[in-house]
Formats: structure tokens, sequence, C-alpha cells
């Protein structure tokens, strides 16, 4: 699709890598709602790049995610594309992990985004795009890390039925299979301690990555 104009939801706008990726798009349209969990720092990142409107959105609440989405459209008047940078990490045993954690992982990486593109659906074009940062952890999934990449996994598997039913509107259903960078996501994490990992790969290179998805309409986007 072409991005110059675009009308595009970023949700997950305030994290490091969904900043950087509204930077990138902002030089291409200023046609975007961003969204994050702080109202405060959702507006602080629509005034500094000069973004259409701001809005909070907790992903739990999949009433209020289907709303943010309808009210982006209506102030877009319209949408074409639908960007979800969100993401929660946790660590540790699977025999050990908590319940309460594990419903978080899976509402933040799986229910709540799925339910924010149920709601964009309806407001897409035919060749309009939705875009999902889920991480190379959905097919290589480590020891420490069974609930974080099940609902990782989990995100994915949907993605690729829901691009199969789209084919005829010819929506573009972006699976970002993102490697590891230092964003301070693992630091963040609901609990336990990451395990030792490589040097992550630059944010810049895996942002023009995810723009590159974006125009193209690849199925997949992984870095090397």
């Amino acid at each position: 699709m072409d991005l110059n104009g675009a009308k595009i939801l970023v949700v997950g706008a305030t994290g490091v890598l969904g900043q950087r990726l509204c930077e990138q798009l902002s030089r291409r349209t200023t046609d975007i709602v961003v969204t994050g969990r702080s109202a405060a720092a959702a507006e602080e990142l629509r005034k500094r790049l000069g973004l259409r409107a701001a809005h909070a959105l907790d992903l739990v609440d999949h009433d209020d995610a289907a709303a943010v989405v309808r009210r982006a459209a209506e102030e877009l008047g319209g949408l074409d594309a639908v960007v979800l940078a969100t993401g929660v990490a946790a660590f540790g045993p699977a025999a050990e992990e908590d319940e309460a954690v594990v419903e978080e992982l899976f509402e933040v990486n799986a229910l709540g985004p799925m339910a924010v593109v149920r709601a964009a659906l309806p407001h897409l074009p035919d060749g309009g795009a939705i875009a999902v940062l889920t991480g190379v952890v959905a097919e290589l999934p480590l020891a420490g890390m069974a609930a974080y990449a099940a609902s990782k996994a989990a995100m994915a598997s949907w993605l690729g039925s829901l691009r199969r039913e789209l084919r005829r509107r010819r929506i573009a259903v972006v699976d970002a299979r993102l490697p590891h960078m230092d964003t301070g996501l693992a630091d963040r994490a609901l609990t336990g301690r990451p395990p030792t990992l490589p040097p992550g790969h630059d944010v810049d290179d895996v942002v023009a990555a995810v723009e590159r998805g974006l125009e193209t309409g690849v199925h997949e986007v992984r870095m090397d």
C-alpha cells in the first residue's frame, strides 16, 4: 500500500519501538492516531510529531479497544492501515507460572490485539493493511519463556488464518517476527529475569523493515 497520506492507527505507540515507528511513518503522513496506556504519553507523542489524535488504551479492556478503534476511524475519516506495536514479556519455568501473569500475557499479546483488528476490519478498505509485531519467539520458544512464547504464537497463528480469509479483499496481513532489540522490554517483564540474550538488533533497521513490510504487503517481516 502507498503510505504517503495514508490514514493509520498505531496501537502501542508510546513504547520505544512504537515511537520510532511513528517517527518514521510521520515522514510519509501525519494522518495518524496513536494510542498508549498513558494518555499523557500518547498526547506528548502526538504533539511532537504533529499527528491527528491520541488516546489512552488498555488492551485488557476489549470493549474500550473497539471503541477507540471506531473513534480513530471517525477522526481520520476511515482507516488505511492499523499497526499493533504492543507487547509484554514474562520469564520463568512453565511449572511455576502464575495464572494472573499468564492471563495478562495472553490479553496483551494476543486477545487484545485480536479485538483491535476485528474492530478495525469494517473500516479498512480493500487493499488496506494490518501489521502486528509478534516476534521471533513465536516460532523459537526458549526455556523459561513458555507462556510468553505461547501468547505470541497464538497471535501469529490467528494472523495466518485471517490472511487467508481476507484474500479477496486484498488486505495485507503482516506478521512482524522481530528479533531481540534493546528496547528495555525484557527489563520490564511482568515477572522473572530474561535469559542471556545476544546483542540486540538496531531498532532503526527493524523499523525500516516494518515500514517496507507495510508497503509491500509481505506475509512476514524478518531480520537476518
